[in-house]
């Protein structure tokens, strides 16, 4: 399946928000409010088996009509929650066509930090896997279509490949997910992303110290000392989880080295002027050998932007690649 419906020149940016910068900023400058309504929430709590008795939380959304669709799941990155504009957007786009949302926290982000020892990373598929393993039939009983946002996006993709293809999932599409870890890194670091890479350090600290993350007091001052976030993950994100540090953790969990092995239609959208993942590993990628995977590549959009006149261009194009599914 290569057609997602559209082709990326139909990619044009609400005015005046020009560029990848205004791209990835506008829902956070304009503080839009995308409450989604209380009505038919349920909160899911999802135990881990891995013997660390950390479990996840994550929040169902229920249509007003059931129209027998297959459940959308939502996975957030880095920095990121179940609250993030890019989520709760995603979620009312889904529930006003007639899908159940599921808005996943992955492990101690968000309201799953409470019940949470541990933390997420960019490859700890074995968390989606739980969760997936752990759905209700009644909410199943459709398939699934996972949509991985950044860094979720690198952790989905992992996923589809180790697995070759899951029975559950229909089809599935990522959004400025990052395929080269390192690379990815190294561009936040730049000093023209200084206020992002300065978000992302601050939001993190704070997350992996705050109440029910189990630490030892060499982990705490690791975190809190780390001027970068290779250091962050050099220093704890590498050990606590077993690699020798930054450079093999990245090498060992970056989506790129997964893709050959997906059998599950997948759509890939990335913003060629994204700030802060590059583009140049889907740009130098040989797609024609991969037909199971759909790249979207405009050259705007921005990291989990896509604004454009009609609403958010990214989710019109996902609906479009999971219609029939």
């Amino acid at each position: 399946m290569r057609s997602a419906g559209s082709k990326p020149s139909d990619f044009n940016p609400r005015l005046p928000w020009w560029g990848g910068d205004l791209q990835t900023i506008r829902n956070y400058a304009l503080n839009i409010d995308h409450a989604l309504p209380r009505r038919a929430v349920q909160q899911l709590i999802v135990p881990l088996e891995d013997g660390s008795g950390d479990r996840l939380v994550a929040s169902l959304h229920l249509p007003e009509e059931d129209r027998d669709r297959p459940l959308i799941v939502l996975i957030h990155g880095i920095a990121g929650n179940e609250s993030s504009c890019y989520m709760v957007v995603a979620a009312a786009y889904f529930l006003a066509r007639g899908h159940a949302v599921l808005k996943v926290n992955q492990r101690g982000a968000g309201p799953s930090r409470p019940y949470c020892r541990g933390h997420y990373h960019a490859g700890l598929t074995a968390d989606f896997a739980a969760v997936l393993d752990q759905l209700e039939p009644r909410l199943t009983r459709n398939g699934v279509l996972p949509i991985g946002f950044s860094l979720g996006g690198n952790l989905l993709l992992k996923f589809l490949g180790e697995t070759g293809r899951d029975n559950l999932v229909r089809r599935a599409a990522t959004v400025s997910a990052p395929l080269d870890l390192a690379r990815s890194c190294r561009s936040l670091m730049r000093w023209r992303n200084y206020l992002y890479h300065r978000y992302i350090m601050a939001h993190l600290k704070r997350n992996c110290t705050a109440p029910g993350a189990e630490l030892s007091e060499a982990e705490r001052k690791a975190i809190l000392a780390a001027p970068t976030l290779w250091q962050f993950d050099d220093t704890f994100t590498a050990p606590r989880h077993g690699y020798a540090g930054a450079e093999d953790f990245y090498e060992r969990n970056s989506s790129q080295h997964f893709l050959g092995r997906i059998n599950t239609d997948t759509l890939l959208i990335h913003a060629q002027d994204d700030p802060f993942v590059p583009a140049t590993p889907y740009l130098e990628r040989r797609w024609s050998s991969e037909p199971k995977l759909t790249p979207l590549l405009p050259k705007s959009g921005g990291h989990l932007g896509f604004h454009d006149p009609l609403g958010v261009w990214h989710l019109r194009q996902i609906e479009l690649f999971f219609q029939d599914a």
